[in-house]
């Protein structure tokens, strides 16, 4: 079989198999396809309209003013008459009033130690008490109020009537709607007294996810429950009964509901999908402001739907939407009012899924003819103009007629046509480079890498001798903020620290070796040569103790729990190369210098800095801010090693400030001998002038004391 022949059998097949994913539609495709639909939500959001739809909001400034939430019913009962008394043509509540209001006086009475104690006491004969309950029905009691109920995952208690009548017309659309597994309950004289009753669920499939489709009605124990949006609309209207339209040749299939003179497209499940806006503040009214009648209400109340719902944080009824915003369940009640009433309406039709596979096999016939006769460029080329055509067709239908057009299939289909078929060539072509780059790429810097593939390494086992400069860093204090966070908290903090710190290894041609829990290890001057490499390791410690100050700024960690690092250098001779076994290795260093640059580092905390490198770093950068920080010993090393406390870059090593704290610290190493006095003196004057060069050197003068053995040696 030739090469052409083998790309379009492989491709056909191919899409064949793309299209039977996609009939398939698994869960990792739906996401996508969601996700696209919510960014044309983003770019073309709903524009916002003067309609007779408010929401009375039982916010944080309401909960202050009259105590935290349920509130006693009595307070409803008067939201109700001061609503009704404004002009509201429907009050709606999307609250649930499944058990008689335990803050009734009636209701006190009837626990046994307050009655015992109510009869001792003498005074429970012919006591009257208020029923909130009652009082509540009575306000509601020939108004236009809807309650809401909610669907469960077991248990309720209904007991009560619906109050809107549903035809079928067509083959049994009913069953095609989503199933109510049980429902909250609804005080009996709460639900004789409401004028309706609808579903405040507002997502059957994701329940805690983003709010994309609500169900116009639900199959539940008690008949066809109405969603509580469409409920408010048909009670506003005076209408008493829905009509559910359905499919005239299949059964178990929705079209749409009729409310009054509103026709509303459904999918065939019985979903609305909502046509988002961005949340307007203006529809929005603070409960306790309509408690407190406030007469400038009257003109936003006055011939409007009025819906009832809280958007108190602490009462958890946020929703996310497609446009990525958090807003209160009870708004999307009301935008869903709002598109009725507008007529603005998403689609989604077998017709246009059928347009969608025909694209896709248009677009991947294309795509594999061209590669199969002109090669990947053209093909490329070409397959990007289909996707640009497909993109702009789904945006202006999306735009113009409210058509959810799904571009992602046909794209992402022919993306992994092209990256199957052009596979064939990459699996035999450029291998040895395909290599390096897997191996160096997380690495070493893109400059670094490039000059790899262009010279060529061998990537086998062992290594070689050579000079390079080891960096050890460990993350201090990183303990005691863990304690304080959620494990998936943690891991994205440590994550986004890495990044930073790795980003200033990599500007200064360095090598990531490994991350080692809350430490890493970087090394330079290989995998190639690299000029003044001791001054670039120095130079990316100071980047990373400055990404570190940067980051406990960002992050709100100063000054109570701030992140702080050790970071240890050191140069010399090292075994440098790959790794492991013959089937998986990594780019790594050992040796000596490794080890001494990891006890340089641990030593940092004996020493009080948090930048310490040994006397062979300070030979090949000598230009930097250094301070002699004595001879220590180290774990595991014969003898002691002379360190140095990087303090900054070469602009702070000529500032006059660090030339006056050099000069008293090379006059503090020659007191170290001379009597507490004379020694005191000229500390001091170190402590003061090291506070105007960096205050984290405080620390490494209080020590200096303790630490007169470890500078017996230079002296």
């Amino acid at each position: 079989m030739g090469k052409k022949t083998l790309v379009l059998v492989s491709g056909a097949v191919l899409l064949l198999l793309v299209a039977l994913v996609r009939l398939s539609d698994p869960s990792a495709v739906q996401q996508v396809r969601l996700a696209y639909f919510d960014y044309l939500q983003r770019l073309m959001p709903r524009e916002a309209a003067d309609l007779p739809v408010r929401v009375v909001d039982i916010d944080e400034a309401s909960l202050a003013d009259l105590g935290q939430w349920p509130w006693p019913r009595h307070v409803l009962a008067q939201l109700v008459d001061n609503l009704a008394a404004a002009g509201a043509v429907a009050i709606v509540f999307d609250v649930i009033f499944a058990e008689p209001d335990r803050l009734s006086l009636a209701n006190m009475t009837r626990d046994p130690a307050l009655s015992q104690w109510l009869e001792q006491s003498g005074i429970s004969s012919g006591l009257n008490l208020p029923d909130n309950d009652l009082l509540f029905a009575e306000a509601m009691q020939g108004r236009n109020v809807v309650l809401g109920v909610a669907d469960i995952r077991q248990g309720g208690a209904a007991g009560y009537r619906l109050k809107s009548g549903a035809v079928e017309i067509g083959l049994a659309p009913a069953s095609a709607l989503p199933r109510a597994n049980a429902l909250t309950g609804l005080v009996p004289m709460l639900a004789e007294a409401s004028a309706g009753i609808g579903s405040i669920s507002t997502n059957p499939h994701e329940r805690f996810g983003v709010v994309r489709a609500v169900p116009v009605m639900w199959r539940s124990e008690i008949g066809l429950l109405p969603a509580l949006s469409v409920e408010a609309l048909r009670v506003a209207l005076g209408q008493s009964t829905f009509i559910l339209t359905g499919s005239g040749t299949t059964e178990g299939i929705v079209e749409g509901l009729r409310i009054g003179a509103f026709d509303v497209p459904t999918t065939s499940d019985g979903l609305f999908t909502v046509h988002f806006r961005p949340d307007d503040p203006t529809l929005y009214v603070s409960a306790h402001q309509v408690l407190a009648a406030a007469p400038d209400l009257i003109p936003l109340l006055e011939g409007h739907i009025v819906l009832v719902g809280t958007s108190a944080a602490g009462l958890l009824d946020i929703r996310t939407t497609p446009l990525g915003e958090s807003v209160p369940g009870v708004s999307i009640h009301a935008q869903i009012i709002e598109q009725i009433l507008l007529g603005d309406f998403l689609y989604r039709s077998d017709l246009t899924i059928g347009a969608e596979f025909l694209s896709f096999f248009v677009l991947g016939g294309v795509v594999l003819a061209v590669i199969a006769n002109f090669g990947p460029i053209p093909s490329l080329a070409s397959g990007l103009t289909g996707a640009g055509l497909t993109t702009a067709t789904s945006w202006l239908a999306f735009r113009d007629y409210g058509i959810q057009f799904d571009a992602t299939f046909p794209m992402l289909g022919g993306l992994v046509l092209f990256g199957s078929v052009f596979a064939l060539q990459y699996i035999v072509a450029d291998r040895e480079k395909r290599i390096i780059r897997r191996s160096f790429a997380q690495y070493v810097s893109p400059e670094i890498l490039a000059d790899i593939e262009s010279k060529g390494y061998d990537l086998k086992l062992g290594g070689v001798e050579q000079d390079i400069a080891v960096m050890f860093a460990d993350i201090r204090n990183f303990t005691p903020l863990s304690e304080t966070m959620q494990p998936t908290e943690l891991v994205a903090l440590l994550n986004e620290l890495f990044t930073d710190l790795g980003s200033n290894i990599l500007q200064n041609q360095g090598t990531i070796d490994k991350f080692i829990g809350d430490a890493l290890m970087a090394f330079w001057n290989a995998p190639i040569p690299t000029e003044g490499y001791q001054r670039k390791a120095c130079m990316a410690a100071i980047g990373m103790r400055a990404a570190i100050s940067a980051l406990n700024i960002r992050k709100g960690l100063v000054p109570d729990t701030p992140i702080a690092m050790a970071i240890g250098l050191s140069s010399g001779l090292a075994c440098v190369g790959n790794i492991g076994s013959r089937d998986r290795f990594n780019y790594s260093a050992i040796g000596d210098t490794v080890n001494r640059a990891a006890r340089v580092e641990t030593s940092c905390r004996h020493i009080g800095c948090d930048l310490l490198v040994s006397d062979d770093i300070v030979t090949g950068a000598g230009d930097l801010a250094f301070l002699m920080a004595g001879r220590i010993a180290l774990k595991g090393q014969s003898g002691r090693a002379a360190v140095h406390v990087l303090v900054g870059d070469a602009t702070l090593a000529k500032s006059p400030e660090f030339i006056a704290l050099a000069e008293s610290h090379v006059e503090l190493l020659d007191q170290l001998s001379r009597p507490e006095a004379e020694f005191a003196a000229i500390l001091a004057q170190c402590q003061r002038r090291a506070a105007r060069v960096d205050t984290k050197l405080g620390e490494f003068y209080d020590r200096i004391s303790q630490r007169r053995e470890d500078f017996q040696r230079i002296l």
